[in-house]
């Protein structure tokens, strides 16, 4: 899992069937070197601007009320931003 801001939303009109229902994130991990951005369904209810937690993977899939082809999806809204000193890492 990561932790991740909600950077924004996709819009997809026509998707696979299964898909269907689920809100889709871009979510810019936190924490970390990469600078990338992930696509992640949800079903908590996040918006722009909150911080998340994101899980990867077929465990997903326990966490869905069907069966879809997810690999990342917001299984928390943090609450409060935890307070990491990076620099005292090995």
């Amino acid at each position: 899992m990561i932790i991740g801001r909600v950077i924004g939303n996709v819009v997809s009109s026509r998707k696979y069937d299964s898909l269907q229902g689920y809100k889709l994130l871009l979510i810019r991990p936190q924490y970390s070197d990469k600078s990338e951005v992930i696509v992640a369904a949800d079903v908590m209810g996040a918006g722009v601007g909150q911080q998340v937690i994101v899980s990867f993977g077929e465990s997903n899939q326990h966490a869905l009320t069907k069966n879809a082809p997810i690999d990342a999806l917001v299984v928390g809204i943090v609450d409060n931003e935890p307070i990491i000193d990076l620099s005292e890492q090995p």
